[in-house]
């Protein structure tokens, strides 16, 4: 396939890499001279316009980090209008919902289908080809995207219509959320019995309370050190799944108080 790919950065680089080592033949947008020089040598080519992206691209890849960031290339930037018809947008950023409607409208304008695609895992994942995936959209776009999806992800799950990806991701980050939030409550008491912070830590996940919060507080021997890692991106996703929820009359229930915990860590 041919593909367009915005957004080469932490996560965005390693499934350029997985794409272009599968055969696919991948055209990325960088701005950065090192990172072009490094495209290049890697047999990606790379252009300074976003426009150029979507020339002839059977699907282009957006993997930039925050909904702004979304809808300034996919609503006020080039794209989906540089994109032909019947090619595809797949957004992996974890946007609002709404965003993804919008952007689906416009890029109906230039006949290009639109899927969100939010991701769980990190680049690691991705190097292993284990990350996973969230998937809205139609049946048929799905079908023309998983093969190229599959170089980086697995598993891919379909989750239904387009939007659906985005509100599952909300919720699984809020659920990480909420069980960081319960680590860190466990390490308050664990203080309280004057037991050591890393110990309690690395015993845990042997038990019945493991979980990949719990993993990965123990993988860095505090809990404080690992909500320090994880701020940037789930305090993002935790702020629109509750903007989310806001819209539809609701809120996070009892999850709000774990999520809450978040804020004061126990540092040692």
């Amino acid at each position: 396939m041919r593909i367009g790919f915005v957004g080469a950065g932490r996560m965005g680089a390693p499934m350029v890499r997985r794409l272009s080592t599968a055969g696919h033949e991948v055209h990325v947008l960088a701005h950065d001279p090192e990172k072009r020089a490094a495209l290049t040598e890697s047999r990606v080519s790379a252009t300074l316009q976003l426009s150029e992206i979507g020339t002839d691209a059977d699907a282009v890849v957006v993997c930039v980090f925050t909904d702004e960031q979304v809808r300034a290339v996919c609503l006020d930037g080039d794209l989906p209008a540089a994109m032909p018809p019947g090619s595809a947008l797949v957004v992996h950023t974890t946007t609002r919902p709404h965003t993804m409607t919008a952007v689906a409208e416009r890029a109906a304008q230039y006949g290009v289908d639109v899927l969100d695609a939010p991701v769980s895992g990190g680049p690691h994942d991705i190097a292993a080809g284990t990350l996973t995936i969230f998937l809205g959209g139609t049946d048929t776009a799905v079908r023309r995207v998983r093969s190229m999806l599959s170089c980086y992800a697995d598993p891919i799950l379909h989750v239904g219509p387009l939007g659906s990806g985005q509100q599952v991701k909300l919720l699984n980050n809020a659920a990480f959320a909420a069980q960081l939030g319960m680590v860190v409550e466990i390490v308050r008491l664990a203080d309280r019995f004057g037991l050591d912070e890393a110990m309690v830590l690395r015993a845990l996940p042997h038990g019945s309370a493991g979980g990949r919060a719990l993993a990965g507080a123990a993988a860095r021997g505090s809990v404080g050190e690992f909500v320090t890692a994880v701020h940037g991106f789930l305090a993002k996703d935790v702020a629109e799944v509750r903007s989310a929820m806001a819209e539809s009359g609701g809120d996070l229930g009892t999850l709000e108080p774990l999520i809450d915990a978040l804020e004061h860590p126990v540092t040692g």
